[in-house]
């Protein structure tokens, strides 16, 4: 039986690593993207070389969103059966400080590749995956976004990836493409970049608790956001594109947490005791057996307008796609603590 091709857009990312050993498992040949640059950034998927049963069936391309041209060859070159847009400017604060930049990969870089596929004439041969986010919900009234809920995006970010799932419909509409947008709420793991607040958390507690790190700088405590495993949730990915019919899902499990409440259960992991104290941007964490701050609110992490709520309704995702998370936010912490603790020197 031949085997199907895929081609992922942002291999080297969190999402894209994951995406391509599921798809390795599935009998899957994998092409991935990845920019050119002179920093090796390949540590997420270097284990896939190494693994003889899948490096013959992977492939690294080297690619770029904001350039046409080397979509358009790499697609025409590979020629897949699926393709995964998981490439992104990824980071809602960074979005502030590059408008300009994250509009064109996030945005413009989706159209760049939908436009490829029909100008290829591969509309009934190739399956797309438009990677959303949460993100784009920002300021909802709604207690469960579902699909219907409305956008209310409050970042060039959420913004961009408006644009993405939107231009996504729009050429699944026009021109027949089997097009799917996966409106994702966040999901974690131990590969979590660095500046993700998960991440940082986890690693900041970790060090504190080595003794490696006095303290531990974060933003706004409240947010609350439904927190998954990336694990699951590529997955579903996956599960889109396999249905008769193209169509948007949400993807999420259905609770809700503050970061506050995120740094007490991985607190808690690691057997820090810590008591909070003081309010707004003076609120901070003692730890109650040394009687030191480990944890402080800085201004500069604070969002220009920040998304307060976000808690994802995947009802239809688990009826349709007989979808579920698997791995609860305890696992999850209990494995992004486990990973750090091993791979204390490890840059991601």
């Amino acid at each position: 039986m031949k085997k199907k091709k895929a081609l992922i857009f942002g291999v080297t990312g969190q999402d894209g690593a994951y995406l391509s050993k599921f798809l390795l498992t599935q009998n899957y040949v994998v092409y991935g993207v990845k920019r050119r640059s002179s920093i090796i950034n390949t540590q997420r998927i270097d284990d896939i070389y190494k693994d003889i049963n899948y490096k013959s069936n992977f492939v690294l391309l080297y690619g770029d969103l904001t350039d046409a041209s080397s979509i358009l060859n790499i697609i025409k070159k590979v020629v897949p059966d699926e393709i995964y847009n998981l490439a992104a400017q990824s980071h809602v604060q960074v979005s502030f400080e590059v408008p300009e930049y994250s509009a064109d990969v996030n945005g413009l870089g989706t159209l760049r590749i939908l436009e490829a596929i029909r100008s290829l004439n591969l509309e009934k041969k190739v399956k797309f995956y438009q990677a959303g986010t949460s993100e784009m919900f920002g300021k909802t009234t709604a207690r469960l976004q579902n699909e219907q809920t409305p956008f209310h995006p409050v970042s060039p970010y959420g913004v961009s990836k408006c644009f993405a799932h939107l231009i996504t419909k729009n050429y699944r509409d026009a021109y027949g493409i089997y097009a799917c947008n996966g409106i994702l709420f966040n999901h974690e793991s131990p590969i979590r970049g660095e500046t993700f607040v998960t991440k940082k958390i986890i690693q900041g507690l970790v060090k504190i608790k080595q003794g490696n790190q006095k303290k531990l700088f974060l933003g706004n405590l409240y947010s609350k956001r439904d927190w998954g495993h990336a694990k699951d949730y590529v997955e579903a990915m996956w599960k889109m594109l396999q249905q008769k019919k193209p169509d948007d899902y949400v993807i999420g499990t259905g609770k809700t947490f503050t970061i506050k409440d995120f740094v007490n259960r991985a607190a808690k992991k690691l057997k820090l005791n810590i008591r909070w104290m003081g309010k707004g941007i003076k609120e901070k964490a003692i730890d109650i057996d040394n009687k030191k701050i480990i944890i402080e609110c800085k201004k500069r992490y604070f969002r220009p307008l920040e998304v307060d709520y976000l808690r994802g309704n995947a009802s239809r995702a688990k009826r349709i796609l007989k979808w579920s998370p698997k791995i609860s936010i305890d696992n999850l912490i209990e494995e992004m603590i486990d990973f750090e603790i091993e791979n204390n020197n490890d840059r991601y």
